[in-house]
């Protein structure tokens, strides 16, 4: 494999990008265009209806971001001219066969261009609908490898996946693909395209009945929950991009594929500048509930490592390899993690000492204008432990309630109602996170490595397009990066 300038590669070519105004999207779109302005195009796939709303959706959702600051100052008055050169909206859905592009000329004029396609599109939600995650994260994938093999310049394709395709596997976890129909836990009868036909015939049931749309979207996230559990995956999102990984298998055929596999995708670590972030991801829901005052104990394995990567690492990486393997075509069925937990290891211990001496530091100031006092969390390390604190500190107190009249019982009641309620929505979200905050698997990197090795040994930009997770220092990175930008640029 050779692989010299990636600047130079960048120069002329012509990019599809699909799930154009998720979070990774725009960092890879702003990284492109500042780091190559000659490059040809990028036409950016995203939903909407018609031209009209697409274009909305890319200057509210896309470059009216604070992301594109620094290329904003850098072009001055040239940037909308340069945006409106060098971006092509492309509305569609990769749910749709042919990706539903509304402009048959337009599609075809994307056939005849296009170098690179990055398929970004996903739905990340944890337990989304069946039938969305279904359509998106898998099916999805087999729509846009369809699309691919009629683009005649055509020299790669990298889809992003996520490394917690795994499930809750344990130990060392491999850079290997997966196969189709084969489950986690080894219950035989996977098949994608019976999903799909269970998927239909769930809606038309639930349709015929007179379900409301918000009791089929229950029903939709129910069935998600019991198919993924049913071969091994923890959640709907897993499982449906593990199957994703399945179709590029069995249908890319000629194509030349690059399968990406972050893991847990965390602020910038330097570029465009540190700390951007959009909106509050895994981890920093509870770093934020923290600050506030909000959490007082919690559920984990302090001693587990939390395999996190920064986003413009990550971006970074998907383009060293998209210039290495258009470069090699002959290469197939590479995988790689990019990740940190093998190289540059942080646990949950640490989150908890950086967000002590964080908030200590830096107090959140609350709605009265007071800052608030944190102290250490009271850590819960099993699921027992975490009923009987539940039970001890919520349920007792209302059960001590005197009941003198008919008012205080109605109280009581009413109370241990909203106890009930509050409950079910604290069980259901550990459920969900409960295989992240005790997962014990190291993610093998060694393809990563090797990317990298030959990245630095070919002459390649690798200051510019960096990815290794050893520069990183965890703390400086989390106290002076990471917790700031959650506040400044995620916190509403």
């Amino acid at each position: 494999m050779e692989l010299e300038s990636i600047i130079h590669f960048l120069q002329d070519k012509t990019i599809l990008v699909t799930g154009a105004t998720g979070f990774l999207a725009k960092i890879f779109v702003e990284k492109i265009l500042r780091a190559q302005p000659n490059v040809k195009k990028l036409y950016l796939l995203l939903r909407a209806k018609d031209t009209e709303s697409a274009t909305q959706r890319l200057h509210t959702e896309i470059i009216e971001k604070d992301l594109f600051r620094l290329l904003k100052e850098k072009l001055g008055t040239r940037f909308d001219f340069f945006v409106s050169e060098k971006l092509t909206l492309v509305p569609g859905d990769i749910s749709e066969e042919d990706l539903n592009l509304k402009d048959s000329i337009l599609g075809e004029e994307i056939c005849s261009q296009t170098d690179v396609i990055v398929n970004l599109a996903a739905t990340t939600n944890f337990v989304e609908r069946y039938d969305v995650a279904l359509g998106i994260n898998t099916l999805g994938v087999k729509h846009v490898l369809n699309f691919a093999k009629k683009c005649v310049k055509l020299k790669v394709l990298v889809h992003v996946s996520t490394a917690y395709v795994c499930g809750e596997r344990g130990g060392f976890i491999l850079e290997d693909p997966y196969h189709y129909g084969v489950s986690l836990n080894g219950v035989p009868g996977l098949d994608i395209d019976m999903e799909k036909k269970r998927v239909d015939e769930k809606l038309n049931e639930l349709r015929e009945d007179g379900a409301t749309e918000h009791d089929i979207g229950l029903a939709m996230k129910d069935l998600g929950s019991k198919r993924a559990k049913m071969y091994g995956w923890p959640n709907t999102y897993v499982f449906t991009k593990a199957m994703g990984e399945m179709v590029v298998g069995t249908s890319k055929g000629n194509i030349n594929v690059v399968i990406v596999r972050p893991t847990i995708i965390t602020s910038t670590y330097k570029e465009p500048f540190p700390g951007w972030i959009e909106g509050l991801r895994t981890i920093d829901s509870i770093i934020v509930a923290y600050g506030k005052g909000k959490l007082t104990s919690f559920l984990v394995d302090l001693k587990a490592i939390f395999d996190v990567i920064p986003a413009d690492m990550v971006v970074n990486a998907m383009i060293v390899a998209m210039v290495a393997h258009a470069k090699e075509p002959s290469l197939s069925d590479i995988i790689y993690h990019v990740g940190s937990s093998t190289v540059n290891s942080v646990r949950y211990l640490n989150l908890r000492d950086y967000s002590l001496k964080y908030f200590t530091e830096k107090p959140w100031i609350n709605k009265d204008g007071k800052p608030v006092k944190v102290g250490k969390v009271n850590i819960l390390s099993n699921m027992a432990s975490f009923r009987r604190y539940m039970y001890i500190r919520y349920l007792l107190p209302l059960k001590g309630l005197e009941v003198v009249n008919a008012a205080s019982c109605h109280y009581f009641e009413e109370m241990c109602v909203d106890f009930n309620r509050k409950i079910r929505t604290v069980m259901r979200l550990v459920e969900i996170y409960k295989p992240y905050l005790f997962f014990n698997g190291l993610f093998d990197n060694r393809n990563s490595e090797k990317l990298l090795s030959l990245a630095r040994k070919g002459g390649a930009e690798t200051e510019i397009f960096y990815f290794d997770p050893k520069i990183i220092d965890w703390e400086d990175y989390f106290m002076n990066v990471h917790i700031p930008g959650i506040i400044k640029y995620a916190v509403k």
